[in-house]
């Protein structure tokens, strides 16, 4: 009975391998656009000149910047050009060329919300309990 359950299983397995192998090449992929959106995609600008990849800022040593792969510490050189500032969004190299400005996130304005009213509404205010014990 054991050989006749075994037999049964392995069947079904393949079976159910035959049956599924056609119907996955059938099924497409829920998530992927339409092919008319992935042909309206224009092909990437591509890139030259140095690239700002990421910024360390610690509490103690100088700043590095990651440029185009390479590490260069606040007022090190990259290439021909000297690193001469660096904060949390940008790096300024000065060289042959002048001043270049490299942004971390090109393309993305930070604007600073500025909150006007401070002060906290009666709503927030914990309520009290009506008893004293």
């Amino acid at each position: 009975m054991a050989y006749c359950l075994t037999h049964w299983c392995t069947l079904t397995v393949l079976l159910f391998a035959a049956v599924s192998a056609p119907a996955q090449t059938l099924l497409n992929d829920p998530t992927r656009p339409p092919a008319g959106v992935l042909a309206a995609i224009p092909d990437t600008a591509v890139v030259t000149g140095p690239v700002l990849q990421s910024i360390v800022i610690p509490k103690k040593g100088k700043p590095i910047a990651v440029i185009g792969g390479q590490q260069v510490r606040l007022g090190g050189l990259y290439g021909e050009s000297r690193l001469v500032r660096l904060t949390e969004r940008e790096a300024v190299l000065d060289g042959p060329a002048g001043i270049e400005h490299l942004l971390l996130t090109p393309g993305i304005e930070k604007t600073n919300i500025i909150r006007k009213n401070l002060t906290k509404s009666p709503a927030a205010k914990p309520a009290q309990s009506g008893s004293k014990p």
